[in-house]
């Protein structure tokens, strides 16, 4: 399963920037796969059952700003996992990118939100253990960008 699309699930108890994230997981598996343009990505899942209760604005960022910036996320990324970029499956290569790209750009967001945001991705997309490479990745990296957010939390 971890291979297969992603389909944004617009479940009970989603918050509509949970379900952004999702759209936006579907949206880059979507870029990597077809190296679309993020618009054409964007307006073919705005059609998506069930994106009107997401958050528009954060999935259009979070699509956008993943892939105009994916070449330094992937720098970023590259120095912390343990095989080429390349050999990541689609969806935990996406996710990261979507927290990856939370950490950096988004410091409203507290980054165990983050964290815990791309988990729950991995967990209902991605492969067995997904979601604890992908914790094991965005801890070290917010541990990096984040590093007084992630010190002021870890003395409390």
């Amino acid at each position: 399963m971890a291979d297969k699309q992603p389909h944004a699930n617009p479940g009970k108890n989603r918050s509509p920037r949970h379900r952004a994230r999702e759209f936006a997981l579907q949206g880059l598996y979507q870029w990597l796969l077809n190296q679309d343009e993020a618009s054409t990505i964007a307006a073919h899942i705005r059609n998506a059952h069930g994106f009107d209760k997401a958050d528009a604005g954060h999935f259009d960022e979070l699509v956008t700003g993943a892939i105009r910036n994916a070449g330094s996320l992937r720098e970023k990324l590259t120095q912390l996992i343990d095989r080429p970029i390349a050999e990541l499956s689609p969806v935990e290569h996406a996710i990261l990118l979507i927290g990856a790209h939370e950490l950096a750009n988004h410091p409203e967001i507290p980054y165990r939100v983050v964290i815990n945001e791309a988990v729950e991705l991995a967990k209902s997309f991605g492969g067995i253990d997904g979601h604890k490479y992908v914790n094991g990745v965005l801890d070290k990296l917010a541990a990096d960008i984040r590093s007084a957010e992630v010190q002021a939390d870890r003395t409390k």
